[in-house]
């Protein structure tokens, strides 16, 4: 029973973030003509829409999978920092106009990213770098939880 509630509490916390994040998407694009990076806060704008759709997604299935509670704790925070994290990166560097290193695209596009100073660079490279491996943990952990079981 208290594993039950936990789950229906995750479920409920991503759906939360799924809203706040489509309407951080909406806020953010009234911005875009005002940031560094006119081009990087369009695509922090698209991504927090995706983010906030997969994250609904997430909170509708969450209840779904067959975790035990670490294992649905672990999984839980790992998407909602992952998610986070490599949406903070794309923000800063909208706002900064910097961080060609890490989003190298971002750069060769009209009103792209410039090289921005080494602690500018390093804030955003860790902040995205971070995102992934906690990304890739709780989709594994998903994945696992969705198994059929027998």
């Amino acid at each position: 029973m208290k594993s039950e509630t936990s789950f229906e509490r995750q479920g409920q916390r991503l759906l939360q973030v799924g809203m706040a994040l489509i309407l951080y998407s909406s806020i953010e694009g009234f911005v875009i003509p005002h940031l560094g990076s006119q081009r990087i806060g369009l695509s922090a704008h698209t991504l927090s829409a995706l983010q906030g759709v997969f994250l609904l997604a997430q909170g509708l299935m969450w209840s779904r999978l067959k975790l035990g509670a670490a294992s649905s704790r672990v999984a839980f925070w790992c998407s909602i920092y992952s998610t986070l994290a490599i949406l903070v990166a794309y923000t800063i560097a909208a706002i900064w106009g910097v961080g060609n290193e890490t989003i190298r695209l971002m750069g060769e596009l009209p009103h792209g990213l410039a090289r921005g100073a080494a602690f500018q660079e390093g804030v955003i490279a860790i902040i995205a770098y971070s995102s992934a491996p906690t990304g890739l943990a709780a989709f594994a952990l998903m994945l696992w939880g969705l198994r059929v079981s027998k």
